[in-house]
């Protein structure tokens, strides 16, 4: 089956987000976690809040996570869908 055939099968789309939405998650803690561990555990949310999510940044932060997500759902889902 080519990956055009896969799409057209009626569970693909219900199998790559039930992939993509935890994957989007786990980066973004696994993200947060990586760069801003100290201010977390500290309580200092403003300090994160300040660093990742002011000014746009919060665009940059969520939407490359959000594009690796949905291709990495879009993959796994046509890698089992038979």
């Amino acid at each position: 089956m080519t990956f055009l055939e896969k799409i057209k099968s009626p569970r693909f789309c219900i199998n790559a987000t039930k992939v993509a939405v935890p994957f989007f998650i786990l980066v973004v803690v696994v993200s947060l976690l990586m760069y801003s561990w100290r201010a977390l555990f500290a309580g200092n949310f403003s300090a994160v809040s300040e660093v990742h999510f002011s000014d746009g940044k919060w665009v940059s932060f969520f939407g490359y996570k959000l594009g690796i997500s949905v291709a990495y759902g879009l993959w796994m889902a046509a890698k089992n869908t038979k």
